[in-house]
């Protein structure tokens, strides 16, 4: 188990040439791994898998995201490879449309006025090309971390090799991007403290164009209903539909062919059945660790903090928390005082609680709520947010995380 060595005089102590250990090779681990490269850093990567994940993950990035990977030439390329969403909406799915919001607003607010749908793969990849040009990073694939400790002079992560063998790592700190269920975060006895949702999440990809069968849908729509809600999202190939599904449904049935084409059709009725290129089901938790930081050891993304997908937050901030905290580690790195990464978790962990938590969480109570009452007056209220062109900006301004990020300095 980790120590908790909370002296800066102690932290200060280790060899300046060990380098910084990352666990998980996401876009929260690469990100963080390229901003501290690019201070010349030695970076040591460690992955669980024999190459970089490539799954159907998040897909959306929010204009302050792009502008912070504008840092290292990347945005351009993602828009290149994605499909720009100017617009998003929230739908009634009998109604239709109730209140669709304009990015193009936040012009002048930021450099990219849009969501981006693009497949995070996309960008670990360009992350890894940018990285493997730089001797001082090393990439360590098939080594899934196991366990951690630490001492007065630094780090020890311990991996695991597929045939059951393993092996420590030395470094100077390690950064846990290793997900939910980070083994890092459990080796330091941090807390990861919440709530689990009631039903799973099924995720279906198909190849059939929704925007020709649903009249003015946008390419990221949220769509209410007090019996099932849903979601879909479009990438340059396919559109993803995401609905609620009961926990105690069995697997086999709930991910058969029979069942997404008889809950598809439900979605939308059409003749024959869907072309279906990817499905997959999960459990959704609302947690935050209740330390990023112990010591050497720093949290960051799932590992720190998970949340619902309802909003595309979770992917944002992590990759916020990746520079939040490479910037900090890096001026520790060069000789400012390790208690500067208290500021950190202080500043990271306040937006995980006030807001990626909280508004991924009302855009489930938009899109689950069942009084016809309280329904009416959800979306009553957004619909006139979306039509008084001050509030439609605030909105976007909080929606899209540019708000949370400017108010990160009013945190000590």
């Amino acid at each position: 188990m980790a120590d908790d060595l909370a002296s800066p005089a102690v932290l200060k102590s280790a060899g300046p040439r060990a380098p910084v250990l990352v666990a998980g090779a996401g876009p929260v681990g690469l990100v963080a791994a390229a901003a501290l490269a690019e201070e010349g850093i030695p970076v040591t990567i460690v992955e669980a898998e024999r190459d970089l994940p490539d799954g159907l993950r998040a897909s959306t990035f929010h204009p302050p995201t792009l502008d912070m990977l504008d840092r290292f030439g990347l945005s351009s390329i993602l828009v290149e490879q994605g499909l720009i969403c100017p617009q998003w909406q929230f739908r009634d799915r009998r109604d239709g449309p109730v209140a669709t919001f304009d990015l193009s607003l936040l012009a002048g607010e930021t450099a990219h006025p849009y969501r981006l749908q693009c497949e995070q793969w996309r960008l670990t990849r360009l992350l890894r090309d940018r990285l493997i040009e730089n001797p001082a990073v090393n990439f360590m694939y098939d080594a899934r971390a196991v366990d951690a400790s630490q001492d007065a002079d630094g780090v020890t992560l311990v991996i695991e090799r597929p045939d059951g063998s393993r092996e420590s790592l030395q470094g100077s700190w390690l950064i846990g991007a290793d997900g939910a269920r980070s083994a890092v975060r459990k080796a330091t006895g941090i807390g990861f403290e919440g709530q689990t949702i009631p039903e799973l999440y099924l995720t279906c990809s198909t190849t059939f164009q929704y925007q020709e069968a649903m009249p003015d849908l946008t390419n990221i729509a949220y769509i209410s209903d007090p019996e099932e809600w849903f979601v879909l999202l479009r990438t340059t190939s396919v559109w993803r539909l995401l609905l609620p599904t009961d926990a105690n449904e069995p697997e086999e049935v709930m991910l058969s062919d029979a069942r997404i084409q008889q809950r598809m059709q439900e979605v939308l009725p059409k003749a024959g059945d869907y072309e279906i290129r990817h499905r997959t089901a999960y459990r959704v938790h609302e947690r935050v660790a209740e330390r990023y930081v112990s010591g050497r050891i720093l949290l960051a993304g799932d590992a720190a903090h998970v949340n619902n997908p309802l909003g595309g937050m979770g992917m944002n901030g992590g990759i916020h928390d990746a520079f939040n905290l490479a910037e900090k580690l890096a001026q520790v790195w060069h000789g400012a005082d390790a208690a500067l990464m208290g500021r950190y978790e202080r500043q990271r962990q306040k937006v995980a609680r006030d807001v990626v938590q909280q508004q991924a969480l009302r855009n489930r109570a938009t899109l689950n709520q069942r009084d016809p009452a309280v329904r009416r007056a959800s979306l009553d209220e957004l619909r006139a947010t979306a039509e008084n062109p001050a509030r439609h900006k605030e909105y976007l301004m909080r929606t899209s995380m540019i708000a949370s990020l400017r108010a990160l300095d009013e945190v000590a």
